[in-house]
């Protein structure tokens, strides 16, 4: 890896391989049967090298390219069993690491954004070699120059025109990806992303925002926010979070320890709004730590949803009511919403019983979020055959909720890789405003 590939050329080029190659493998597959070879050996490699070369190439390209890997690869738990097992490490491997930028790179970096004796000036030491790296940018173990471990975060040079090319470009692989994940609408997590990308760039605004979720946290016993030592356009230095990352966790944690990340997920995704007025809108694993003290880690800000005033209450009092059987009442809330558009007429108790999978979690006293529920949820709203299927298209989504929506659906996509068991009304009762866990008594 010499540099980050900036030429639209060059990435359009490297983004059309994929199905390109892909195709390439399934011919010289068919070959390979016609000879001889096992069916099912055949299958097995053609899926390990697709899944080698997919995050080589949006490793390589980062940018966009990998922030759409990174996206698809918290809905893993998704993709059906025999086709998830060559995949899995693959996509999850995009979640929080990356090929790295070399030390000449990262040092030219710095000395622009820090100054040329930033080595000396702010730290009393600094690795070399990257700790992590991801989509726009790669972080560094350093020491602060108080004595502090610390992360800096490097934005790789060219990033924004490596988006911009990716954004234009990034739909070959979409189409890929469709193949994969039965019910997955890619259409809407490219718009969402090309929404944020411009956000993520600013590491100025960024720092403000995990500055501001510091504050909020400040001697939490739970969650344990990084405090920002300095931060600059391209650059962010803030406390170093030592801990198990819940990609580590979902491949070889205890179950003890997947019910506690399960569990304090969750919880942050609604204590945020609650504490600091902002959505943590990036859910992917490698954005969590457990650490040693057993507080739950946080990183990664460039991504948020505003909400000042804490998340929607009419999302707590319209789930108690759905989980009441008050069908009416939901129906009414969910227009006045928009949800359901003016002339749609919809049937209340067949509306309830649409959602009745949705809502099954909140309906125990604890919930394993498991990959087989999310599969059968996925098969569940893509089935034609069902007499209640065409009540999905019946709904819309207002454009104040969509990024609320794509978060809480790649969260509870995460929570399945995690397969933790979470006390859910628990959870929801203490964090979600309006809503009442009294509502319905637990199973």
């Amino acid at each position: 890896m010499t540099d980050l590939p900036r030429r639209a050329v060059t990435r359009t080029a490297k983004l059309a391989s994929l199905p390109l190659t892909a195709a390439g493998r399934t011919a010289l597959g068919m070959g390979k049967r016609l000879g001889g070879k096992p069916a099912e050996l055949v299958a097995a490699e053609m899926q390990a090298r697709t899944a080698e070369q997919l995050f080589r190439v949006l490793g390589e390209l980062k940018g966009g390219a990998m922030k759409f890997g990174q996206a698809l690869s918290v809905f893993e738990a998704a993709l059906p069993e025999e086709v998830a097992g060559p995949y899995r490490a693959t996509l999850t491997k995009l979640q929080d690491s990356a090929p790295p930028l070399p030390a000449a790179t990262v040092h030219k970096v710095l000395a622009e954004q820090l100054g040329p004796r930033w080595r000396t000036s702010k730290f009393r030491s600094f690795d070399d070699r990257p700790a992590a790296a991801a989509s726009i940018g790669q972080v560094h173990k350093a020491v602060w120059r108080d004595g502090r471990p610390c992360a800096v975060k490097i934005q790789y040079p060219g990033a924004g025109a490596a988006l911009i090319s990716d954004l234009n470009q990034v739909t070959r692989v979409g189409r890929v990806a469709a193949g994969w994940i039965p019910g997955l609408d890619v259409k809407p997590i490219l718009d969402e992303l090309k929404a944020r990308m411009v956000e993520e760039l600013d590491y100025t605004l960024e720092a403000k925002t995990q500055a501001r979720f510091a504050k909020a946290f400040r001697g939490d016993p739970v969650f344990a926010i990084p405090e920002v030592l300095v931060s600059s356009e391209h650059v962010i230095v803030s406390e170093w979070l030592e801990g198990v990352p819940l990609s580590q966790l979902i491949a070889s944690g205890t179950q003890e320890e997947r019910d506690l990340g399960a569990r304090r997920y969750m919880e942050f995704l609604l204590a945020g709004p609650a504490r600091a007025g902002l959505l943590h809108a990036d859910p992917h694993p490698g954005n969590y730590r457990l650490l040693e003290d057993g507080r739950f880690g946080v990183l990664d800000f460039g991504a948020v949803k505003r909400l000042p005033d804490g998340m929607p209450p009419e999302m707590g009092r319209l789930l108690t009511l759905a989980l009441a059987g008050r069908s009416q009442e939901v129906v009414e809330g969910l227009r006045e919403l928009g949800f359901i558009k003016s002339s749609i007429k919809i049937d209340g108790e067949a509306l309830l019983t649409y959602l009745a999978p949705f809502v099954e979690p909140i309906r125990h006293e604890t919930w394993r979020f498991e990959r087989a529920w999310m599969r059968s949820l996925f098969t569940y709203v893509n089935d034609v055959r069902r007499p209640d299927w065409t009540m999905g298209l019946k709904l819309n989504l207002p454009p104040e909720y969509l990024l609320i929506h794509r978060v809480w659906l790649g969260g509870i996509a995460v929570l399945c890789q995690i397969d933790g068991d979470v006390p859910v009304p628990e959870v929801l009762a203490e964090w979600l405003p309006e809503f009442d866990a009294g509502a319905v008594e637990p199973i």
